[in-house]
């Protein structure tokens, strides 16, 4: 054992040995002195500690500094009622506050009593049970965000294991606490008992064993009871002001002192006001001017000080920043900022600036946040932030859409017009500024506000400039969402599943695919607008297959047959037929003929005659489909489809290529053309 442990040990015996064996009055001075030593030193910690767990060792020792406060009364009253003595310092608290009158030390010692037990000890307990009660309440809360945290990577298992001991500790101190309160109010009220004892069992001593008349016994315990009461009540009200700072402190930057000079002083301008006040009670009413005026005058300067600090602290802050920012600059590392690509960036002249200037009406960040919404809805991803800025290089009306960097699309808008696409009869009489509608690339014309109720009259759809953008940039998005989303993102996917469906996630990967290989999945859905909303299917199939291949071609057709009900309602309304465009059993054959095998997988090596041959009759029955109205989609067998699919994707990106197996058994085919070699 330590020899700082054994003192602490003989310390703990002496003060329970102190109620039984008497101690010489000066050994007594002496052990009160200390008390109070001990006191002080305890509010001047409290006061100095940033939270409450710096100070976690106060419930131990609120216990111990009671019971020698106690000890101590009890060696006071022994020699008060056997010697009539008590030491200098009980009678120099005695005959200091007392000043002669009886009746004003009595007094101030039941104010101290009182002060202490009712106002500090009882709103100490009360703040120490509400935060018990309320840390125990919000353990749960915090670790399962400690362990968010830990799963996201924003801290390690270190960490983590601190901060959970860190709540423990946290409900064992309020805990402790709220007990702990329990021993100051009881602290007070013996402190009142005793009080009674000394003074009463004293006079009655007084008179009949140590031969005082009524006066002298009155006058020497009355002075003895006062500054025994007062010698220990001073600490003990010491104590429960600390107790009261712990349970209310706030975990904060900075001590007691430093909070409060930082907070009082943050608003100057309030002095003001209280200095305005003085000098008016001043003015207004019997109390003299010159006890106010000075305060007041007091005040304004300080205020004035603080102001002028803060404002220079403010010029500090604010060069602080710019040297900073230099130094970012003249950094090597300062480049690395710049290799940040946004996966979204819409820009525009400044002549479109009000679509995005709420306090012009501009409603376009509104927009994006539905076309966000909307993108998760129908394609079950989540679209990453799309940043908008102006660019001074484009032309006043223009704007550019950009995908990590790179423009992949571009339009141009006149604020104070409207779009108008004609209903397929033209009207003479509705004329504008021909122009092309940017998101579907069809012919239109910008029309002023006087023309447009007349177009729509005419059967022209008429779309505001705001909607022209927003319907543009939804496109591109749906276009380039295969682009978009890579690892990190499939990972946060994977993981809204694991919350519900944690055994299938755990069972796929990474035992089975790993998160690129779901990845791969994904991506080659969504580049055919196959919404991946409903995931579970998605990794419920790449769980079965996914143990025979690895290969994305081949398991993204394993998904799409498995979403076969999403894709039929996707490409047929509720109950109707599905119009097609079937290819020819010579094309399926060609095709199937020309699949070569690799390490890597299966590949089409069709040649390029063949090549043509194919476009120009696929060309051929998809012209005619669009010119009666119906949007082509191609039928083929499960074997060819995805090899059809990578043979057209380059000129006929926007055409869906299906199998038979991916379709409803319930769902009508009318063939409307037939591919053939």
């Amino acid at each position: 054992m330590k020899v700082k442990d054994l003192f602490v040990l003989i310390g703990i015996i002496g003060i329970v040995l102190m109620m039984i064996v008497p101690i010489p009055i000066p050994l007594l001075d002496f052990l009160l002195i200390i008390n109070i030593s001990i006191a002080l030193m305890i509010i001047l910690v409290a006061m100095n500690t940033q939270e409450a767990l710096q100070f976690s060792i106060f419930p131990s020792l609120l216990l111990i500094t009671t019971l020698f406060r106690l000890a101590l009364n009890v060696s006071t009253t022994r020699n008060i009622l056997s010697h009539a003595e008590a030491g200098d310092v009980v009678r120099t608290f005695g005959s200091f506050v007392a000043q002669g009158n009886i009746v004003v030390g009595f007094v101030v010692f039941l104010i101290l009593v009182l002060v202490q037990f009712i106002v500090i000890t009882k709103g100490s307990e009360r703040v120490a049970e509400v935060a018990a009660r309320f840390t125990l309440d919000a353990m749960p809360g915090k670790q399962m965000s400690i362990d968010a945290d830990l799963n996201a990577g924003l801290i390690n298992e270190v960490q983590a294991r601190e901060r959970r001991q860190k709540i423990e500790r946290e409900a064992d101190f309020y805990g402790a606490m709220d007990g702990a309160s329990k021993f100051v109010k009881g602290d007070a009220i013996a402190g009142i008992v005793i009080l009674v004892i000394n003074l009463i069992g004293g006079f009655i001593i007084g008179m009949t064993m140590k031969g005082m008349d009524f006066s002298e016994a009155l006058q020497t315990f009355s002075i003895l009871t006062i500054g025994d009461g007062l010698v220990s009540q001073i600490p003990a009200l010491l104590i429960s002001t600390a107790a009261g700072i712990i349970v209310t402190r706030a975990s904060s930057e900075g001590n007691l002192g430093h909070d409060v000079t930082k907070q009082l002083t943050s608003q100057p301008k309030l002095l003001y006001i209280v200095a305005g006040t003085l000098v008016m009670l001043g003015i207004f009413t019997p109390i003299h001017w010159f006890t106010t005026f000075p305060i007041a005058g007091l005040l304004v300067f300080a205020g004035y000080k603080m102001q002028k600090n803060l404002e220079r602290e403010a010029i500090k802050e604010e060069q602080l920043v710019e040297e900073q920012q230099i130094e970012e600059v003249r950094s090597p590392e300062s480049v690395i900022s710049l290799l940040q690509v946004d996966p979204i960036e819409f820009e525009f002249g400044y002549g479109l600036i009000p679509l995005a200037d709420t306090q012009q009406g501009g409603d376009l960040l509104d927009r994006i946040i539905l076309i966000r919404r909307q993108c998760a809805l129908e394609l079950g991803v989540v679209v990453p932030v799309i940043r908008i800025r102006d660019n001074i290089q484009l032309r006043p009306n223009e704007y550019i859409i950009k995908i990590k960097g790179n423009t992949v699309a571009r339009g141009e808008l006149l604020l104070n017009h409207y779009l108008a696409m004609s209903p397929g009869i033209d009207d003479d009489s509705i004329a504008g500024i021909e122009t092309t509608e940017p998101a579907f690339g069809l012919p239109a014309i910008w029309i002023d506000e006087v023309t447009k109720e007349r177009a729509e009259l005419s059967g022209y759809t008429v779309v505001d400039p705001p909607s022209v953008v927003a319907t543009h940039l939804t496109e591109v998005i749906k276009k380039h969402t295969h682009e978009l989303l890579g690892r990190q993102e499939t990972k946060a996917l994977i993981d809204n599943v694991r919350e519900a469906y944690p055994a299938l996630v755990d069972d796929l990967i990474p035992s089975v695919l790993s998160i690129g290989d779901v990845q791969k999945v994904l991506a080659k859905l969504l580049k055919e607008k196959i919404s991946v909303r409903d995931l579970v299917t998605i990794l419920e199939t790449l769980a079965d297959y996914g143990a025979y291949t690895k290969d994305p071609e081949i398991l993204t057709e394993y998904v799409r047959q498995s979403l076969s009900r999403q894709i039929t309602q996707q490409y047929t309304s509720l109950g109707d037929s599905l119009k097609v465009i079937t290819v020819g059993p010579s094309v399926e054959k060609k095709i199937a003929d020309s699949v070569q095998q690799s390490d890597q997988g299966s590949y089409l090596a069709l040649d390029p005659s063949s090549s043509q041959i194919i476009y120009h009759r696929v060309s051929e029955q998809v012209s005619k489909l669009i010119q009666s109205g119906q949007q082509p989609v191609i039928l083929t067998s499960p074997t060819i489809r995805m090899y059809l699919r990578q043979l057209l994707e380059r000129t006929l990106q926007d055409i869906p290529v299906l199998s038979y197996s991916e379709l409803e058994p319930s769902v009508e085919i009318q063939s409307m053309g037939v591919v053939n070699l």
